[in-house]
């Protein structure tokens, strides 16, 4: 029930007569570019939260649970506004 390597090949000639091997190249390499640039935005996103983490903490926010002060020039310039 599988598909056999004749079956490929035909499916694979009938592709390159359709559409040419030099579109079906430009095809390839988008489809790589867009691979690498997924894989590094899933890594960029792993290491956002510690990032984001760090920022909030110097800004006096809650942060998981976890309360830091604000100075006072902070506070009293929120009161204000």
């Amino acid at each position: 029930m599988g598909i056999s390597i004749w079956q490929l090949l035909i499916i694979l000639v009938i592709v390159l007569l359709l559409f040419g091997a030099k579109r079906l190249r430009n095809v390839g390499s988008d489809l790589g570019s867009a691979v690498k640039g997924f894989k590094s935005a899933i890594k960029e996103e792993e290491n956002k939260p510690d990032d984001q983490s760090r920022l909030n903490k110097e800004e006096g926010d809650v942060i998981e649970g976890e309360v830091t002060t604000k100075t006072t020039s902070e506070t009293s310039n929120q009161d204000k506004g």
